[in-house]
């Protein structure tokens, strides 16, 4: 891409359209789309020495923040300035003093390191908690910044945490979504109560993450007209520019995965052009999501503009004193902001205020128009279940051998059928996690009736999330972020997949957001698909990952006890891990209120000599290797169910004695075809895979290695007379 000359006033006072179809906007295009009462002055009104005095101040203050402590990205943030003014100055609806309002716009920055883009805007804005001095506590030695590094969901006027590039625009597309399911759900003509617009920023690198892709082609897909995408397109990385290693034409990549494209020319400047894009985003009219080109130079009027060393690097002292001296600034002036600048936001309070009575004007009257409606939404807002919603599962189930998965629709097929607060959603395998229900509808844009399938609309709460596992569960993040609890997502897919989906999992975890991953096929039973699917290594990942409860119940019982802890959980998401193939049933044994405690005995003997552990599919294994060991073997085994490590953990230490005994001096073996790696805290040995899983039909591969009955009471005999002997030291975990 060609260089631009920084601070160019030279824009045409035009609308221009280029050859690809999409619209470019220059200073006048502003004209006509800012009319109505409701909507803040334009810029147009605004001096324009005015505005740039702005932008000034935006840009040296980033400067300085950066150089305070010598650390901070500063050459994104400053180039973003102007659409900084057009989105929280001129566009959005938003309430600084009101941060939480329920309708009110959200913002995303996916562009995460360009984080003092957002705090700065914050604070300008009016934000309460945004003080002066915390502002300035950016790459502070502070715990207590509300400026961290990356914008951090528990912070006011932040929505989510993005972090790795790719994973706020997903985030984005989930809000979005959530946004058309509950207006088409609550709205009524003349009582939109839900319509609050999305806005995300993106740079280059979230355009190249797999992960941005894949939400920019399902957001295409859906037709979500209510959410926009601004383009910070300066052309940089981290490595150089970026046709060093992409050079594909972004707009028809866009227009062809279904986006509107609009290209804003003078992206430094044009606050006007920026706006009036922006501001095409709410034209009612519109059917696809808006794409917004704009070209800015990173680090804008520094002596690095343009190029990578400004990314993620202090521009320096002297760099900075430039800088001021360029715009006719006092170069000795720190965190100078001054007042005409100050004038400039001071209204924004006001104005977000006025947005919120406005709505609260509108649920009254919709309230006496609609009561019954009204108190729905209310209690949606407020995250509140049916009151009933634990009494839906079922008290007993079937003894005959059950896939857990089927499991997992016998408890909760009739919570999800009753329940609108569950948006369940799959990632192309309807058939294999059986998470339906009786005449469940799709969502999918009203007007798409696919070739094969059913026809959907914006009210659906089942969601074809199509081949894509990464972002299925980084919108279910932006959909869980909504509202706590107005909307629960369940997202469900092999066990093996999940790990595309890890990152994202785990970024739903770092902020204790309410999703509901169901994993299935998690074992070496599931068989002749082979070692790829058969995910032996990667429990001990879910197992170590804070905030995630990761559940493996072993019968109908246990999936009910998981499923209730699940639904409770209130501090982050979880996993439900269960098997294609059927499992014996454990009817006396299993109990559903054990699974919330992490482990519990299922079979106690006086006079153990060993206990066995054992969690999902593989469950009822150690109850008959107990009574194998009886028969042939006089050892006397008790048997403990464990199916979460994390909950196992939170219990009181006399608990876990009482569950375990190895206090006692009673050893403890798993059992269980995963890679041991973790186990070595509650056990003493285990019967655990080495290696990789094996392409055989699953009723031959335990077999083929060493699950049977036989051949692990035989080695668990000769382990516990080795214990006895002295033979085996504790902490020394022995790989049977």
């Amino acid at each position: 891409m060609p260089k631009r000359k920084a601070e160019s006033n030279t824009m045409t006072d035009v609308q221009m359209h280029n050859t690809n179809g999409s619209t470019a906007y220059g200073k006048a295009a502003v004209n006509g789309l800012l009319k109505e009462e409701s909507k803040p002055a334009a810029p147009k009104q605004t001096n324009r020495d005015d505005l740039q005095l702005v932008l000034q101040s935006f840009r040296l203050l980033i400067a300085d923040l950066c150089q305070q402590f010598g650390m901070g990205h500063p050459g994104g943030a400053i180039g973003m300035a102007a659409f900084g003014v057009a989105l929280w100055k001129y566009t959005m609806r938003y309430a600084p003093h009101s941060a939480d309002w329920f309708n009110r716009d959200r913002f995303i920055l996916s562009n995460g390191h360009t984080c003092l883009f957002q705090y700065a805007n914050l604070y300008l804005s009016g934000y309460k908690a945004m003080t002066w001095e915390q502002l300035l506590s950016y790459h502070s030695e502070r715990p207590d910044s509300l400026c961290p590094g990356h914008p951090e969901i528990e912070h006011e006027g932040i929505e989510l945490t993005t972090g790795p590039l790719g994973q706020g625009i997903s985030n984005a597309v989930g809000l979005a979504i959530a946004t058309k399911h509950l207006a088409a759900t609550f709205n009524r003509p003349g009582f939109e109560v839900v319509n609050n617009h999305t806005w995300c920023s993106i740079g280059d690198a979230c355009l190249q993450e797999g992960v941005g892709c894949e939400a920019l082609s399902y957001a295409g897909h859906l037709k979500l007209n209510n959410l926009t995408v601004i383009y910070d397109n300066n052309q940089i990385t981290c490595d150089g520019s970026v046709d060093l290693t992409n050079t594909e034409d972004v707009n028809k990549k866009m227009e062809a995965c279904g986006w509107e494209v609009v290209d804003v020319v003078d992206g430094v400047n044009d606050v006007e052009g920026i706006v009036a894009a922006l501001e095409k985003g709410r034209d009612p009219k519109r059917t696809k999501p808006l794409f917004i080109n704009v070209r800015s130079i990173i680090g804008v009027g520094s002596a690095v503009a343009g190029q990578a060393v400004s990314h993620g690097a202090p521009l320096g002292k002297d760099n900075v004193a430039a800088m001021k001296k360029a715009y006719g600034w006092d170069t000795e002036k720190v965190f100078h902001i001054p007042d005409k600048v100050k004038k400039f936001y001071e209204d924004i309070p006001a104005r977000g205020e006025k947005y919120v009575k406005e709505w609260n004007d509108l649920l009254v009257r919709y309230t006496k128009e609609y009561p019954d409606l009204a108190a729905t939404f209310k209690d949606r807002m407020a995250g509140k279940l049916p009151s009933n919603w634990a009494s839906m599962i079922p008290s007993s189930f079937p003894a005959d051998p059950t896939p857990s998965r089927k499991s997992n629709n016998m408890v909760v097929g009739k919570i999800f059928a009753e329940c609108p607060t569950f948006m369940v959603g799959t990632a192309d395998l309807t058939p294999s996690v059986n998470m339906t229900w009786p005449n469940y509808e799709i969502f999918n844009p009203p007007d798409l009736t696919p070739i094969s399938g059913k026809k959907g609309s914006y009210k659906g709460r089942y969601i074809h999330y199509g081949i894509r596992e990464h972002v299925m569960a980084a919108i279910a993040n932006g959909l869980a972020a909504y509202a706590p609890r107005t909307i629960i997502p369940i997202t469900s897919t092999f066990f093996m997949f999940y790990l595309y989906a890890a990152p994202a999992v785990r970024m739903g975890a770092l902020q204790k957001l309410k999703v509901i991953h169901v994993a299935t096929h998690d074992s070496i039973g599931a068989g002749e698909d082979g070692p790829t699917h058969q995910p032996v290594e990667l429990a001990a990942l879910y197992r170590a990952m804070p905030h995630l409860e990761y559940m493996r119940p072993g019968d109908s019982e246990e999936v009910a006890g998981a499923w209730a802890r699940a639904i409770e959980y209130a501090d982050g998401p979880s996993m439900i891990s269960v098997s294609r193939h059927a499992i014996p049933q454990l009817p006396g044994l299993t109990r559903r209120a054990g699974v919330a405690r992490g482990a519990y005995v299922l079979q106690e003997v006086e006079d153990a000599d060993v206990t066995l552990i054992a969690a999902g599919a593989e469950l009822s294994f150690p109850v008959s290797v107990a009574r194998q060991l009886a028969e042939t073997h006089r050892v006397k085994a008790r048997v403990v169910s464990f199916p979460c490590h994390k909950l196992f953990r939170e219990q009181p230490v006399a608990y876990q004695r009482e569950v375990l005994r190895r206090h006692e001096g009673i050893p403890a073996v798993v059992i269980e075809p995963y890679v041991s790696l973790g186990w070595e805290r509650w056990a003493d040995a285990g019967v655990n895979m080495k290696g990789y899983g094996h392409s055989l039909p699953g009723k031959y591969i335990y077999e083929h290695f060493g699950y049977t009955t036989e051949g692990m009471a035989e080695g668990i005999e000769g382990f516990v007379r080795e214990f006895k002997e002295g033979k085996v030291g504790r902490g020394e975990f022995v790989e049977l």
